[in-house]
This record gives C-alpha cells, structure tokens and sequence, in this order.
C-alpha cells in the first residue's frame, strides 16, 4: 500500500526551528558514477559509483527571516522534514546543510513566495 503524506499534517524544522509559512519541499539525490568499458567492446562491464550530491528546496510564503540569514552568514545547519498523514510518519533528515540560493516571485493575483535553495551533505529517511 502507497504512504501518503499531506502538507496540512506535515512539518519542516530548520536547526529545530518550525518554518512558518512553509508550502513546498523538495529534494533529489543524486548518486555519482561512472561506467567503466571494455578495451574493444561496446558494452559496460562495471561502474564506479563515486560523490553522492544532495539538494533541495524550501518553498515559503513571502520570505522566511531565518533562513534569509542562513544564506547570508553561509552557517552549516540541518533540516528535519515530518512527514505525516493519519498514523503514517515519515522523518527526513539533512544534515550539513548550506544555502545556495534564493529566488522570489510575485504573480498577479496571487501573495510572494520565495524558494531557498540548499545542499546537504547526506539526506537520511526514517
């Protein structure tokens, strides 16, 4: 059976700090690797798995104080992402997190949002 999660009974925490406002998440993972060939041959016969990358982003409405300092002080911090529905949880945890970026947007009709974009050393899934 499929776990789902909703926004409503979710929480994200920044240095366990509730952001406020929060609307969206999101994280890849990326595994580095590289195919290693044959002398002569067209085929793959191992691969080398090298750096695993992890990012992500914080979607919030308007601006969040918290993490704007974050991107200014370029402080490590961690994130912990509750994920709930009923008696489903799901914790995800980033550690050695850093701040990459920001991009806000104002749509006609609509209120701010701002995206905070990070990287985190590991991202682990309880």
């Amino acid at each position: 059976m499929a776990e789902i999660y909703t926004a409503f009974s979710s929480e994200v925490k920044v240095n366990e700090e509730t952001i406020e406002g929060l609307q969206t998440i999101e994280y890849h993972q990326e595994n580095g690797r590289k195919h290693i060939g044959a002398i002569g041959s067209d085929e793959r016969i191992a691969v080398y798995f090298g750096m695993k990358v992890v990012s992500g982003q914080l979607g919030v409405v308007s601006a969040n104080p918290t993490l704007d300092q974050l991107l200014q002080s370029r402080e490590a911090f961690s994130i912990i992402a509750s994920l709930k529905h009923n008696d489903t949880l799901r914790t995800v945890s980033f550690d050695d997190c850093f701040m990459e970026d920001k991009k806000f947007e104002l749509g006609l009709e609509g209120h701010g949002q701002t995206v905070y974009s990070f990287t985190a050393t590991r991202v682990r899934e309880e």
